[in-house]
């Protein structure tokens, strides 16, 4: 069966949070930037026996996530400000990837680092070694002339 790592980019997320559940969401991410209480709605997620994620856009400094670590599956950093394919990556989301991995480090931790936006053959190596675990690629292989090339090319990453 399939992992569903269910991204809530909406407002109110604590609203959906049960009916995502419900659904058979794996993991539900939700935005650090979203109306409600990021650490009850943590709770809620862990208590629907799902596992719990919070994603940060560009303009959000990593620090707000630092309380959370400790009880996140995940953070996910927006490499590009959300909402179509195709963007630029901007590699100042390194340095967040590198905080961010530094302090779960400190903590213990076993979150997890995704980041997604503008990933690509070329910035995969810079993303891995600031401490990134999961990448997310769209573009970069959707819009490739062979898409199962370019999926056996990140596999050897």
């Amino acid at each position: 069966a399939a992992f569903l790592d269910v991204h809530l980019m909406i407002s109110q997320p604590e609203k959906y949070i049960e009916a995502f559940a419900k659904a058979g969401a794996d993991l539900i991410n939700i935005h650090a930037e979203a109306e409600g209480c990021i650490g009850e709605m943590i709770d809620k997620i862990h208590a629907l026996g799902k596992k719990a994620a919070v994603t940060i856009k560009p303009n959000t400094p990593e620090n707000v996530l630092f309380p959370y670590l400790d009880i996140l599956d995940m953070v996910l950093v927006m490499s590009v400000e959300p909402g179509f394919g195709g963007q630029a990556f901007m590699p100042s989301s390194l340095d967040k990837v590198r905080s961010l991995k530094a302090e779960i480090t400190r903590l213990g931790s076993h979150c997890l680092i995704e980041i997604d936006g503008g990933i690509n053959l070329s910035n995969a190596h810079d993303v891995i070694a600031a401490g990134a675990d999961i990448l997310v690629a769209g573009s970069a292989v959707f819009g490739a002339t062979d898409v199962q090339a370019a999926v056996k090319a990140f596999k050897t990453i």
